[in-house]
């Protein structure tokens, strides 16, 4: 079993958590989110034109960018980590224009060599994915889809072909931040999705507090929280570790023992 169907597979929701890389102390971040209880860790790649993020994590990725943070030092940040952290699966999410640019076979070829057990790609679409969601299948990396609201009958077995890891429902058409769906929407979609899928339905976008998780939790596979640990980085700085374990901490509680709503 992998490392993401393993943390999918204890019987109880899943905490995804994101930062972005070289955004403050990565390492010390990214220990923080494992301490706090995080299942699953999401390492953003910096990016110039981040479009579907919000501005905190537009933030985040020009104070990394600004750093000089490059795909080779998010690989070795992804490297590092799966030396310290052996079981915790990472995954990395960006934009095609760094994963590309060198090939996909040489990026999937990273991701493999340094324990990275998934990709999401946020602007690629399955209809133009002829490269990048071989090249990480031959290498045994998962290629992460997202679903969205539009996501309809006719175009989700697009979505879900060649997808594996988990299936990513981005829970408002729009950017992340503070725009949240209502309860409602998202049970109704997340129940749409995995009539169609075996693969765990984690939920994100707009996910910001203990009591919004635990209410997902109750419908979902996973829940993605990645804004509002963003934000304690650029709000604290060096002392961000000590703040994003409290958070991920109670995050992970509610998330953990949220009661599953019958299907």
């Amino acid at each position: 079993m992998t490392r993401l169907a393993s943390a999918f597979a204890k019987g109880r929701p899943a905490l995804v958590a994101f930062i972005t890389a070289g955004d403050g102390d990565s390492a010390a971040n990214l220990d923080a989110l494992v301490a706090g209880g995080a299942d699953v860790i999401e390492l953003g790649m910096p990016f110039t034109d981040p479009m579907a993020d919000g501005p905190a994590i537009q933030a985040a990725n020009l104070r990394s960018l600004g750093k000089g943070t490059s795909t080779r030092e998010v690989m070795m940040i992804a490297n590092e980590f799966r030396e310290r952290h052996p079981d915790v699966p990472l995954v990395l999410m960006g934009y095609a224009n760094p994963m590309l640019r060198r090939g996909p076979e040489w990026f999937a070829g990273e991701c493999a060599g340094c324990g990275v057990d998934g990709v999401i790609c946020v602007d690629l679409p399955p209809e133009e994915d002829d490269a990048l969601g071989p090249a990480l299948r031959d290498k045994g990396v998962a290629l992460i889809r997202l679903a969205t609201p539009t996501t309809d009958a006719a175009r989700l077995p697009a979505v879900l072909e060649g997808s594996s890891g988990f299936l990513y429902y981005v829970s408002v058409a729009g950017i992340t931040g503070k725009q949240q769906a209502a309860q409602a929407s998202i049970a109704d979609n997340v129940a749409r999705l995995k009539r169609s899928t075996q693969l765990p339905v984690a939920v994100g976008f707009g996910v910001r507090t203990p009591e919004q998780a635990a209410d997902i939790a109750r419908v979902a596979d996973g829940v993605v929280v990645g804004s509002a640990l963003v934000e304690l980085v650029g709000e604290h700085g060096p002392q961000a570790p000590a703040h994003l374990e409290a958070l991920t901490r109670s995050l992970a509680q509610a998330v953990h023992s949220a009661e599953r709503e019958a299907a």
